[in-house]
């Protein structure tokens, strides 16, 4: 009995620890967006001040055009031209001249816009120039005053704390670990995980440890550093692992962790910014679909009820970003004793299982209409690599199976529609090259990102809607 006390102590340690560590993670994070929310505020008040002071040298008048203050169009306009230039970043934060390149370039090209916008609509007798001039000097002033007094103050006191770090010893456990802790530290076999690439549930425990980190370290040993390799680099974090000894991981560079060399072995695919243009891009497309598209999707509901009984939506398991397993919305084209939870037969051409009204929405993607809630719900993007339910088979190989890369294709939001689908690489997977071309399509998508690329994917998915492998 005793024995068992210390037991349940020791797991309630562990348990309290883990709880710790995932709220400093998360504090870490939400420190860096307030700084960075700072960072835009200091901005928009440099260049009202800066304004301000043009204003008392020239009358108020010389900078307003048909009633408008003249800085109510220059902050949209500077703001948009800084955040593309990474002016809110975390570089920012911590490097004064980094800082004050990428806010005062945003700002010079914002002035030059300006004159060229008062050249075009002919506003120069209304407009002083000499009074733009000194506003955009003013707010410069202000603006580089303010950012390295920022920068001065984050520098010593929040920059060491401003990445949530996350180190996952693979080769110890807890009672053979004799190193101070200077970040959040896991044990695997405490945790229950490891690099097994063929159990995804597994893979589902490693993505929601590292949900709220932006770089794991790991330290294993040498048999084990290629497998780490791989899952780190489909978990859509910064990943490494700790040396000395290493084999052929791939390494994109060496660094270093708390005085310790390290391999670069993964980075996430997107910024911060690019993560919120690509979801701005959901959203903006997204919610107006939706609420145009609700009239057509009730009645599909009402046709899927009468057609056969059962749940109008059709949930199923999929494998999501950094492997995370997420349940996909689709309307339900078979029947309900005959459905694949698991996903392991794909539909064939004249599948028994299929429904009448199933099988015209699958000929023409209607069924997956339900994913746009997916995507409200940030489970999924409208452009990604499709997701694959657990069972799906390649040949009677699993996906996994066929190429260790497939693990990879997880580190953005899976799509509803993608470069695969678009380049004809759909439907039944009877050969393992069925699967081998999505993959290969999935990995150019993943490491060429673009907006204008998503852009042209959803434009270039209204061709193939129908398709003769829609079934």
């Amino acid at each position: 009995m005793p024995a068992m006390g210390n037991q349940n102590t020791m797991s309630f340690a562990t348990a309290l620890t883990d709880e710790m560590s995932l709220a400093g993670a998360i504090h870490r994070r939400n420190v860096r967006i307030r700084l960075y929310v700072a960072l835009m505020m200091i901005d928009v008040i440099a260049i009202s001040l800066g304004f301000l002071v043009a204003s008392l040298f020239r009358d108020g008048q010389w900078l307003s055009f048909s009633g408008i203050d003249l800085a109510y169009p220059i902050l949209p306009i500077y703001l948009i031209i800084a955040f593309n230039s990474e002016a809110y970043g975390r570089d920012a934060l911590t490097s004064g001249t980094i800082s004050l390149r990428r806010s005062l370039t945003p700002l010079a090209i914002t002035f030059f816009a300006a004159m060229t916008l008062i050249f075009f609509f002919k506003a120069g007798p209304e407009l002083s120039r000499v009074a733009l001039a000194i506003g955009m000097a003013s707010s410069a002033v202000f603006m580089a005053a303010m950012r390295m007094t920022l920068v001065i103050m984050v520098r010593p006191t929040a920059a060491p704390k401003l990445v949530a770090e996350l180190l996952i010893v693979d080769d110890k456990t807890r009672e053979e670990w004799s190193e101070p802790q200077l970040c959040d530290t896991v044990f695997s076999k405490e945790v229950g995980v490891e690099p097994d690439l063929e159990n995804p549930y597994m893979l589902h425990r490693l993505a929601e440890l590292l949900a709220k980190y932006e770089r794991v370290v790991v330290r294993c040993a040498p048999n084990r550093q290629h497998d780490w390799a791989l899952l780190l680099r489909g978990a859509a974090v910064d990943g490494e692992i700790l040396i000395p000894g290493f084999g052929s991981l791939g390494v994109l560079g060496l660094t270093d962790f708390k005085g310790r060399q390290t391999l670069v072995v993964a980075q996430g695919p997107l910024s911060y910014r690019d993560m919120f243009k690509k979801r701005m891009l959901d959203l903006l497309i997204t919610v107006p679909l939706v609420i145009a598209l609700t009239p057509m999707l009730l009645l599909i509901a009402l046709a899927v009820k009468l057609d056969s009984p059962g749940p109008v939506l059709f949930r199923q398991e999929r494998i999501g970003r950094g492997n995370r397993i997420f349940h996909i919305l689709k309307f339900r084209s078979m029947r309900v004793e005959s459905s694949d939870a698991k996903g392991n037969t794909s539909a064939s051409r004249d599948d028994k299982r299929i429904t009448r009204v199933g099988g015209f929405i699958r000929k023409t993607s209607i069924d997956e209409l339900p994913q746009l809630l997916n995507v409200l719900l940030g489970d999924m993007s409208l452009v990604g690599p499709r997701p694959h339910a657990l069972g799906s088979l390649a040949g009677d190989q699993l996906f996994w199976e066929v190429d260790r890369q497939y693990w990879q294709r997880h580190a953005l939001k899976p799509g509803i529609t993608g470069l695969a689908q678009v380049r004809g690489f759909r439907g039944a997977t009877h050969r393992d090259v069925d699967l081998k071309n999505r993959l290969r399509a999935d990995l150019e998508y993943l490491h060429g990102w673009s907006l204008a690329r998503d852009i042209s994917i959803l434009f270039r998915t209204a061709a193939v809607l129908v398709h003769k492998n829609a079934y």
